[in-house]
Order: structure tokens, then C-alpha cells, then sequence
């Protein structure tokens, strides 16, 4: 299979209109257990000018021993970098689309509290779908692009800045519920997490709206 090679041109298109780009990413939208997680990086012009860090890619093209350093790199290059959650009970409470919303503005408010002029910049979203509006009060200029995590450097970065982030949150409370095996699987449904679901139950941080049982997984 050939691996695409992220770029920066649409990036660098948007920078002619704006001054600052802030990309998105998300992760573990089909988890079973634990929060779901955004990355979001910032850059500007001189930037979208420098070289991609090496072996940066879409965080599930990235081996799982190379992600840490390929993130640390990812954070390196950008100008600023934040990851925003929503947990397992948000995520029941108010749907995985607007869970996402909630984690995305909280990442953005990250993002703003350091410095990063958010209000002026353009939001580049992986995918086609704009679920960072649907939090209220929201005026993020926002522009899809499907497969963005692939094909932009700056959603590569944000998606293996937030699956490094996720993965090391999900091997500590690993630590406090070791049955459901959290520091191989991160909460998706392997069969072994499946098995412990059947003889264990549901802890506090699975997603009881989910199909828990033998069912398929979500998304």
C-alpha cells in the first residue's frame, strides 16, 4: 500500500486569507470506554513554510512505537498545540457529535487561554461533517476537508498529537480497572475487552449508550 505523504497546501491556501490556521483532529469517536479526544494545533504562514517533521502522518499510519516521537515532533513544529476532552458520561449525556463539539471547544479555549488568536483564524476540520458548530455560541470559521488527517500536515499533527494523548490516558486508568486490558486495546472493542464486559459489567468509564455487548461498535 502506498503511504501518502502529507503536505501543506491547502494549509498555505488558507493562509493567504487568514492569519492563523488551528487544525482538528479527533479520537476514540468509537471507543467503548474512556473520553474522546481532539487535537488541535496552531500555525500561521511561516509555518506552513517550514519542512514537515519527519514520519509525521495520520496517527493510524504511524507504528504505535514511533507515535511518541513523532508527536513530540508534531508539537515542536507547530506554533502552539492543546487537546480537549469530553468523557464517557458527556458522551451520554449529549451524543458522540456534540461530545466532540464540547471537546473541540475546549481544546480551542486551551489554545486561546495560551496566546493563540483563535478568534482570527480558520479552522481546519478532518472530515465532512462541521460538528465543531454545534456547541452554542460558537463562531469558528470552519472548513471541512475529508481525509485531512492524511493528506494535511497540520490534522496529521493534531491527530497523533491527541492518540498519543488518549493512549497514555487510557494505560492509567488501566491501572485502575486492569480486567478490561486499557493498555492494549485504549477502550475499543477487541474481543478480550468484549470478554471482560461479559463477565465484569460495565465500569463508570464505558459509554453506557454504546452497544456494549456483542453487538457491533459504533462509527
Amino acid at each position: 500500500m502506498t503511504v501518502v505523504e502529507p503536505r501543506l497546501s491547502l494549509e498555505r491556501r488558507l493562509l493567504r486569507e487568514f492569519p492563523i490556521l488551528v487544525a482538528c483532529d479527533e479520537v476514540g469517536r468509537g471507543a467503548l470506554a474512556g473520553p474522546v479526544a481532539v487535537g488541535a494545533v496552531a500555525i500561521d504562514a511561516g509555518d506552513a513554510r517550514r519542512r514537515v517533521p519527519a514520519g509525521l502522518r495520520d496517527s493510524k499510519l504511524v507504528r504505535p512505537a514511533h507515535r511518541v516521537a513523532v508527536a513530540r515532533r508534531a508539537g515542536d513544529w507547530v506554533r502552539a498545540s492543546a487537546v480537549g476532552w469530553a468523557s464517557a458520561a458527556e458522551i451520554d449525556e449529549i451524543g458522540i457529535m456534540r461530545a466532540m463539539s464540547l471537546a473541540t471547544s475546549r481544546a480551542l479555549a486551551d489554545l486561546r487561554a495560551h496566546g493563540t488568536a483563535v478568534d482570527d483564524a480558520v479552522v481546519l476540520l478532518d472530515g465532512n461533517y462541521d460538528y465543531v458548530s454545534l456547541t452554542p455560541g460558537s463562531a469558528a470559521r470552519v472548513r471541512t476537508q475529508v481525509k485531512a488527517d492524511r493528506d494535511c500536515a497540520s490534522a496529521a499533527a493534531a491527530s497523533v498529537i491527541a492518540k498519543v494523548a488518549r493512549d497514555t490516558l487510557m494505560v492509567t486508568m488501566h491501572e485502575d480497572a486492569p480486567v478490561y486490558g486499557w493498555d492494549e486495546n485504549k477502550g475499543y472493542a477487541s474481543a478480550a475487552h468484549r470478554a471482560a464486559l461479559r463477565a465484569h459489567g460495565a465500569s463508570v468509564h464505558h459509554r453506557r449508550s454504546w452497544s456494549l455487548g456483542d453487538g457491533p461498535t459504533l462509527f
